[in-house]
């Protein structure tokens, strides 16, 4: 099997691939910094973290940034995206020097 090779946006970027799996996640750590803005999650982004992405970073692919920094409030990526709940987000400078990009 040929070995895939995930973008450095993705949340499995540091992820070892066996010969035809991804082992247990290695998970990348986002810094917790004081320019961090908070939000309160408005119906649009109810269990969709694509959406909030795309529009604060212009790059869905970055969906998973905000569980890794809210790490207390979001176990669940996807449906822990609910109306009323407050969250930070990271700056886009944050996420590059973090990730490599």
């Amino acid at each position: 099997m040929a070995e895939i090779v995930y973008s450095k946006a993705s949340p499995y970027f540091n992820t070892v691939q066996k010969s035809n799996y991804l082992d247990i996640m290695n998970i990348r750590d986002l810094p917790s910094l004081k320019n961090d803005t908070q939000i309160t999650l408005t119906s649009q982004y109810k269990h969709r973290p694509d959406l909030l992405a795309f529009d604060i970073y212009q790059n869905e692919q970055l969906w998973w940034v905000f569980a890794m920094r809210n790490k207390d409030i979001i176990r669940d990526p996807i449906y822990d995206m609910l109306p009323g709940v407050k969250i930070f987000i990271p700056q886009l400078t944050t996420i590059n020097k973090a990730l490599g990009l």
